[in-house]
């Protein structure tokens, strides 16, 4: 008996393998008594004709079109009925194959690549990422905002329904969508405000050599930050904050040393040698420091040694950036104004010797500071509401904006933020000036060439001066300019306060200016920048005239301009009063 069990057994496993069992199907297509060469060639020949040609992701408020080979998704029609062939040993399975067939699941091949690559372009559509906590430390006070939720695209959630889309010859499908939560959790987030405000509460007290100083809780306050990471809010001490707040008092025991930086004669580069000096390390002190934070008030005491101190920036490292030439430079005038003077002289001090590495990115604001008394700025004309001219520190400072802008559109650096003024003022070239407003916008441009970049900038009582200086990447930029289109009239105005300033009105249009990039004599490449200008309204200082009194509403300058400018508007320029105010940014600026 046993015998005839062995030998009917054996038969079914040699029986088996050659040809798939009636009823077998992939995905529906039926290849029962079909070779594996056979059932792969109908298996191919019958899904790649049922796939979709496109499937269409809905993600969110966006819906987008994949076709199957542009993610790299084909039927693989060997691996699909693969299983259908082959000796069976295992009897349950050998029994079950000889019984009937059974359906079987379609394969994909898959490259993984383009399939990442085309969810990825979904997701980075329609991601929202969670915005992480941020905790600022501003004259001692900890200053904690929330992070917030976001949604994002599940990406391999979605590859994988997308390759089942084309394999089940589905048409639709809707990206995985999931909640993505900020890394830093509230509890952690409460625990480093904690932290900054006893860090800002309390001195330290540094004991260096022969010396020892207090570093002030405002100090520290200025020198803490929070950065998100493994999942908390980690802080950090700036050294050179730290240092500076006691570095009277390290006097006795520090030499000073130098960073390597870069000077201008006659037209040439030439690089200022940098010096090693002794004394405490910017980055010892920070550490010391941080480690004693969380500590009571009496504990708070650190001890550093007396080394060498390292420039930032040596000879060799300032002679490997590629500065050797200038690349662009602008000059921009304006009429002679005191607080022109004053305002545009204190940003240009600031600009000047800014070094800009590959990859980083100038800010205007950061670089010019907030236009304050304390930072050197007086009260000047601005651009207000509704284009109307009004008094304010910082202005004119936009001169400054316009110049550095304007240089840096000619050596080639890429725009990050550029705001235009809401009106345009005559002596700007419209469509490639700009203006900024403190904690409103900002001028910004990050230095995508392969060489760094070194910025001059000086003033004259009638001009300033911006220019790049490092390695052209391309023979020439040129701007084009197009056509004023969509003029808009301007309105005129009556102002009976004590404090109007008279203006001539401008009409607001719409241009569009290509940056246009040459390489070897040829057209590389063409950005477009488009600015729309509101109109400037007409200002009369007073009543608004009866209608019989035509001869003075003829005369508008009659009626009044700024006390103390003269009369009339600097030539060309279609703004009064006289010396068109620039304006340090308004919040209707845009372009």
């Amino acid at each position: 008996m046993g015998a005839l069990l062995l030998g009917a057994y054996l038969v079914l496993v040699f029986s088996s393998g050659s040809t798939a069992r009636a009823g077998t199907t992939v995905n529906g297509v039926e290849i029962g008594g079909l070779s594996q060469v056979e059932a792969a060639s109908v298996v191919d020949d019958e899904l790649t004709a049922a796939a979709p040609s496109k499937v269409r992701v809905r993600a969110l408020d966006d819906t987008v079109n994949v076709r199957p080979e542009d993610a790299g998704i084909e039927i693989d029609a060997e691996a699909s009925v693969a299983p259908a062939y082959g000796r069976v040993w295992n009897p349950i399975d050998l029994i079950g194959s000889f019984l009937g067939g059974r359906e079987l699941a379609a394969v994909a091949l898959i490259d993984k690549t383009m399939l990442m690559d085309q969810v990825g372009a979904i997701a980075d559509s329609v991601d929202v990422p969670a915005v992480e906590p941020t905790l600022v430390v501003k004259r001692g006070r900890a200053t904690l905002t929330p992070g917030e939720s976001g949604k994002v695209v599940d990406r391999e959630a979605t590859a994988t329904a997308l390759t089942e889309a084309v394999l089940a010859g589905t048409t639709s499908i809707d990206a995985v969508i999931v909640k993505a939560e900020p890394s830093v959790s509230a509890q952690s987030a409460q625990e480093a405000v904690a932290l900054a405000e006893s860090a800002a509460d309390n001195p330290v007290t540094v004991s260096a050599g022969t010396v020892t100083a207090v570093i002030p809780p405002k100090a520290i306050g200025r020198a803490l930050s929070f950065t998100a990471e493994d999942g908390a809010l980690v802080p950090e001490l700036d050294g050179a904050i730290l240092h500076r707040s006691i570095a009277k008092e390290l006097r006795p025991i520090e030499v000073k040393g130098r960073d390597a930086t870069f000077k201008i004669r006659k037209g040439k580069v030439k690089v200022v040698k940098s010096k090693v000096g002794e004394g405490v390390a910017d980055d010892e002190l920070a550490t010391a420091v941080a480690g004693v934070l969380g500590l009571p008030a009496a504990e708070r005491r650190v001890t550093v040694s007396v080394g060498t101190r390292q420039p930032e920036l040596t000879t060799e490292q300032a002679q490997a950036l590629g500065i050797k030439e200038r690349i662009s430079t602008f000059t921009q005038s304006y009429p002679y104004a005191a607080y022109r003077s004053q305002n545009i002289g204190q940003a240009a001090k600031r600009i000047n010797g800014t070094l800009l590495r590959p990859g980083e990115t100038f800010s205007l604001n950061d670089t010019i500071k907030e236009r304050t008394e304390a930072n050197g700025y007086t009260v000047g004309y601005v651009v207000g509401p509704g284009g109307v001219f009004a008094e304010d520190l910082g202005g004119g400072v936009s001169t400054s904006a316009t110049a550095t802008w304007t240089a840096a559109f000619y050596a080639g650096m890429e725009r990050v933020q550029t705001v235009a003024h809401s009106i345009w003022i005559s002596r700007y070239k419209p469509g490639l000036e700009a203006t900024v407003a403190w904690g409103i916008f900002d001028l910004k441009f990050r230095n995508d060439l392969p060489n760094a970049v070194f910025i001059t900038a000086g003033t004259t009582p009638t001009s300033i001066t911006v220019s790049f200086w490092g390695t052209k990447a391309y023979d020439d930029i040129e701007a084009e300019y197009g056509d004023r289109k969509d003029i808009v009239k301007y309105d005129k105005i009556y102002d009976k306060s004590d404090t109007c300033q008279g203006q001539n009105g401008i009409d607001g249009f719409t241009i569009t200016v290509d940056r246009v990039f040459y390489k070897d004599g040829e057209e590389v490449r063409r950005e477009p920048i488009t600015t729309r200008y509101k109109p400037a309204p007409d200002v009369t200082c007073g009543k608004k005239p009866k209608k019989k009194d035509k001869k003075a509403d003829q005369n508008p300058d009659a009626a009044g301009t700024p006390s103390g400018e003269p009369v009339p508007a600097a030539s060309g320029d279609p703004v009064a009063p006289a010396n068109p105010p620039a304006g340090d940014g308004g919040t209707f600026s845009n372009g």
